[in-house]
This record gives structure tokens, C-alpha cells and sequence, in this order.
């Protein structure tokens, strides 16, 4: 199946002033109603990351779940959980990090990955970079790497991708939406 980003792209639901005044929340769930969409989002990642050279998925609380577990079930990859904080019920590593809202704290545990495991990093999207950026410094702290980034939306002029970008992190995104596009 070959990857149509304007279908991804209308399927995306713009939900105006979520969470927060002059906020538009980009809503991934309608592509999970459509069986195609999702073939088609998996496909495509699969394709990109078949043949790369990484031991683990990392996928964030919590859309970034939805596609992480997908891919790294057809990878056969082990998958990490990146938990809001006081979800996980072992021994986790914290690190807080600032959102587009507020403060927040993100979680992992500690005995997931070993020094020299590279993770592959999901979300459903890069905004900010802050969640991403916190499970990328989670990763370091276990000596382990991040081999890249990936979600479905960019949303370039919130910075997150350059943010990454600047501390070595590749990125990969499917669709990208400026500001001022609904």
C-alpha cells in the first residue's frame, strides 16, 4: 500500500482551543477508525525501520502507544513504556520536562534497557520536543541511545523537531501541519 499523506492528513481531526485557549489540538483517533489508515501508518514505518539497526520501540504515554505497539510487534522488536508519572509499579527513573501547558514528569523502568540498547522513539506527534526529549534523556541515563524519533505529526514551528535535531536525535515524522493550518 502506498502512503497517501493527504488522506492521513484529512483524517487528522483539528480540535480548536484543546487543551488551553488558542490551542489546536491535532486528535490522531479518527485514523485508528479506519482500518486502511492504520495498514497504511504502519506500512510506512515498517518500511523505514525493517532493516535499521535498533534493539527496542520506546512508545509514549500515551497515543504514542497506539503506533509503537503495532510497529514493534511487526518488527519484533521489545517494546518500552514511557509512563506519566506514578503509572509503572516497579522501580522507574524520572525526569521532569515542560509541555506546551505546564510541568510534567515522564517514567520508565529502570531495569528495561542495558548500556549499548539503541530505542527507536514513538509519539503520536513532535510539538515542543519536551516529552521526547525527557524519554531521550531517560534513555541516556540507562546508557543507552536513541537511533531516532518518529511520529506521525510535526508541527515544525513549535521548534520540537530542531530541538532534537540539536541534541543529535534524528527525526521522522509522515505529515507535518503549520500553525495556521486547520
Amino acid at each position: 500500500m502506498i502512503f497517501d499523506e493527504f488522506a492521513i492528513k484529512t483524517l487528522i481531526r483539528p480540535v480548536p482551543d484543546f487543551p488551553s485557549p488558542g490551542v489546536i489540538f491535532r486528535d490522531i483517533t479518527p485514523i485508528f477508525q479506519s482500518p486502511r489508515a492504520v495498514r497504511m501508518v504502519a506500512d510506512s514505518f515498517i518500511q523505514r525501520y525493517v532493516e535499521a539497526d535498533f534493539s527496542h520501540i520506546g512508545a509514549l504515554d500515551a497515543r504514542g502507544f497506539l503506533i509503537g505497539s503495532i510497529i514493534a510487534y511487526e518488527l519484533n522488536k521489545p517494546l518500552i513504556l514511557f509512563r506519566k508519572q506514578g503509572k509503572l509499579p516497579a522501580e522507574v527513573f524520572s525526569e521532569s520536562y515542560r509541555t506546551e501547558y505546564g510541568e510534567a514528569h515522564l517514567e520508565v523502568h529502570a531495569d528495561c534497557l542495558c548500556e549499548g540498547d539503541q530505542v527507536l522513539l514513538f509519539d503520536d506527534l513532535i510539538a515542543t520536543g519536551g516529552t521526547l526529549l525527557a524519554a531521550t534523556q531517560l534513555v541516556r541515563r540507562m546508557r543507552a541511545s536513541v537511533y531516532e524519533a518518529a511520529a506521525i505529526i510535526d508541527l515544525p514551528e513549535l521548534g520540537g523537531s530542531r530541538r532534537l535535531q540539536d541534541i543529535g536525535i534524528p527525526t521522522f515524522t509522515l505529515t507535518a501541519f503549520g500553525l495556521d493550518e486547520h
